[in-house]
């Protein structure tokens, strides 16, 4: 996409507000060593810039065709993947995960206790596909998080990942991993709670199940190679890795770190395909993937899904339309989210007054290392935030962002 700032009703001068705003708060102090934005509005790329450095102690500059960890944004792509599937007649919403993994309809739910003493119940009803899709399955991230900065919860139910050696990585295939999550109690009965989970990694082995095809296969064929998604890999290739951005994290004294050995898992092909968390890319393939959203499924002739699906997905499935505050557990549960619903693979604003935003139609998600997205269908409007920082949630970028680009809307 080329910059066409006048087809795309927002003010040039408003824009550059973002510019002055990173470079004088972010770059220039040192809290992020440099980032990436994208914005376009009714088809047409309004802002397009990259700040500071990709590699602090390397000296490189960020280049505006810079790899980036997107982390958990890599679950929307996930989700259309699943979606997709969903459109060919394999699984209606309800029907229950162990229609295919025949292993999970032994599931039990945590009641009390720990270890030996755990106290479990029969589920009310079998863990739903549409629950992998909104993360209201009873499954938790066990201790995976922790490895990002998280701290350890002590839960109970999280020991036990670790107990029956759920890995997401490591030496282990999805199919197996699915059969280890068999064995894990699941924290609360499904459709109950809404708890951030490996249930994004369940729907990259369904899609691998129903498809007959490997993950990562199934994404290129029919999601990154319509849309053009050039650099979008599990694995950065050894021609890209030049083009592959250091990773950070914030130091207990505020400081900028490099994470040693963060490339370490991206240079060779993995066993596990991480449909939650294990994608690279760029921005401008992600721009590709979001405007693909926000015109109902298509784009550049390609269509990956049809609109009603899209907007099926953007709706909150949370139990009697309630928001975040009221169904999540396990950190997600602050007044930040009062007004967010979930949908089929990210949040949605339902309500601009409670939730404090000025964003009437977006949904969006972000990922472990600060990166952002967001698509809004009544402005018409796709922002895609890269980044490389840890944890994700050091700044508010997404907000900060939101009060520049939305008061840049002119007409």
């Amino acid at each position: 996409m080329e910059l066409a700032p006048k087809q795309t009703g927002l003010s040039t001068a408003r824009l550059e507000r973002i510019t002055d705003h990173l470079e004088r708060n972010y770059i220039a102090p040192g809290k992020i060593a440099g980032c990436q934005v994208a914005i376009a509005r009714h088809g047409h790329l309004a802002y397009f810039r990259s700040f500071g450095q990709m590699d602090r102690e390397r000296g490189k500059t960020m280049t505006d065709d810079a790899i980036f960890r997107i982390y958990s944004m890599t679950k929307p792509i996930t989700s259309v993947a699943l979606m997709s599937l969903y459109e060919r007649g394999y699984f209606q919403l309800n029907d229950p995960v162990s229609r295919f993994f025949p292993s999970w309809r032994d599931h039990k739910v945590w009641v009390g206790g720990r270890g030996g003493d755990m106290q479990t119940e029969a589920p009310n009803r079998p863990v739903s596909m549409r629950d992998m899709l909104r993360h209201t399955g009873g499954l938790t991230y066990g201790s995976a998080l922790v490895a990002l900065g998280a701290e350890d919860s002590g839960h109970p139910v999280d020991a036990v990942y670790g107990e029956v050696g759920v890995r997401r990585g490591r030496g282990e295939t999805l199919m197996e991993f699915m059969d280890k999550l068999a064995k894990v109690p699941l924290r609360y009965q499904p459709g109950e709670r809404w708890m951030y989970s490996l249930s994004t990694d369940v729907c990259g082995a369904l899609v691998e199940k129903i498809s007959g095809q490997r993950f990562d296969k199934y994404l290129q064929e029919h999601i990154f190679d319509p849309l053009g998604m050039k650099d979008t890999s599990f694995v950065v290739s050894p021609d890209k890795q030049d083009r592959f951005c250091a990773n950070y994290r914030r130091a207990p004294d505020k400081s900028l770190q490099v994470i040693p050995d963060a490339d370490r898992d991206y240079l060779t092909e993995p066993s596990f395909f991480s449909g939650g968390g294990g994608l690279t890319g760029t921005t401008e393939d992600y721009l590709r993937f979001c405007e693909m959203i926000r015109r109902g499924g298509e784009f550049e002739g390609e269509r990956i899904l049809g609109p009603r699906t899209i907007q099926l997905m953007r709706r909150n499935h949370l139990k009697d339309g309630k928001d975040l505050t009221q169904m999540a557990i396990g950190g997600f549960s602050e007044t930040a989210n009062e007004g967010v619903g979930f949908g089929l693979g990210f949040a949605c604003t339902l309500d601009t007054v409670k939730s404090g935003t000025i964003a009437a139609g977006d949904f969006y998600w972000g990922g472990a290392a600060s990166t952002i997205f967001w698509v809004d269908d009544a402005e018409d409007l796709t922002v895609v935030f890269m980044t490389q920082l840890m944890p994700s949630g050091a700044f508010n970028f997404r907000g900060q962002l939101k009060s520049i680009i939305y008061s840049s809307i002119v007409e």
